[in-house]
């Protein structure tokens, strides 16, 4: 008798083993370590929610409520639209309103042109670019009281360096902060040094991205510089320029810090009253919260119908 054969014969073919079942972690697990892995980021995000809430969103809503109501003697009861009546009566209300628009339109005629034209000029130059960005962002980086005291010093009509240059060639002194013809030019100027910067810096990226064929092609069709401008230039930055349009307005319409330190805010015959100083006023120099928070809210509607338009812009510029 022959003893049994180890090796497995073609009639009995070896089965492999049944792989063996993992074990799965429960569904909590998971989530846990998600959640631990992406702590962090919750983190932050509920810190930027939780700063909109108190620093944005609550006083919007408590502004709200304000406008409708009034406080006396610690008494707080509902008025409904006489704090809005009482504003619209006020005669430096539409003062207000009309300095404010005077400020919007010379901000955009220097604060928007100027910037574009030094992003124009920096464009054409191949080397140096870094340092002229550095130099032309610099007044950003300065804090707003040093540069208003720096045109305090320029606009001083006793030894101020721009009445010293006007003597010079041969054209009278202005007082600058003191005329009420001319007070709101100076601010306009000073604020648009300020702030330019910014402005002239996201001009400048938005035409290093226009290709360089369109130029080429303009030149042999014998363009000059001004000419490719108008028919290169501004068609290829259209919808920058119209954003940064609208953000100029919904900025300067909220102008505060640059009439204030220059002009003490309502400046010479109240010529550089704006909404937000007369919003300052009611609320700080008369204790009248009511009226300062329903001018605030009529403020408010007329930006978000610039910022609703911003937005609409913004979408067509991703599409």
């Amino acid at each position: 008798m022959s003893a049994p054969s180890l090796t497995p014969s073609k009639a009995d073919p070896v089965r492999p083993a049944p792989p063996r079942e993992r074990k799965r972690a429960p569904a909590s697990g998971g989530f846990t370590r998600a959640l631990r892995r992406n702590f962090t980021a919750h983190g932050f995000l509920i810190g930027a929610v939780l700063c909109f809430g108190v620093f944005s969103w609550y006083p919007m809503v408590r502004e709200f409520f304000l406008a409708f109501q009034k406080t006396e003697g610690g008494r707080t009861t509902w008025v409904g639209l006489d704090n809005l009546i009482t504003v619209v009566n006020d005669p430096a209300f539409w003062q207000a309103w009309g300095n404010t628009a005077l400020f919007t339109v010379l901000a955009l005629v220097f604060g928007f042109v100027v910037p574009f034209l030094i992003a124009v000029v920096i464009n054409e130059f191949h080397h140096g670019q870094g340092y002229l960005r550095l130099l032309v962002y610099l007044p950003v980086m300065l804090p707003p009281v040093a540069s208003v005291l720096l045109f305090k010093y320029l606009y001083d009509p006793g030894y101020g360096l721009l009445n010293e240059l006007f003597t010079s060639i041969g054209l009278p002194e202005q007082q600058w902060l003191q005329d009420p013809d001319i007070s709101m030019v100076a601010v306009v100027i000073a604020s648009t040094w300020m702030n330019m910067g910014g402005a002239t810096l996201i001009y400048l990226a938005s035409l290093q991205s226009i290709p360089g064929e369109l130029y080429e092609a303009a030149e042999l069709d014998g363009a000059g510089l001004l000419r490719k401008i108008w028919h290169v230039t501004i068609p290829q930055t259209r919808l920058i320029l119209s954003l940064m349009a609208l953000m100029q307005v919904i900025a300067t319409m909220q102008v505060f810090v640059e009439p204030f330190l220059l002009t003490g805010g309502a400046g010479p015959e109240g010529s550089t009253t704006t909404v937000v100083y007369l919003i300052y006023q009611y609320a700080f120099n008369f204790n009248n919260y009511g009226a300062a928070a329903a001018l605030g809210l009529l403020l408010l509607v007329l930006l978000a119908g610039f910022s609703a338009v911003y937005v609409k812009l913004s979408r067509a510029e991703d599409e």
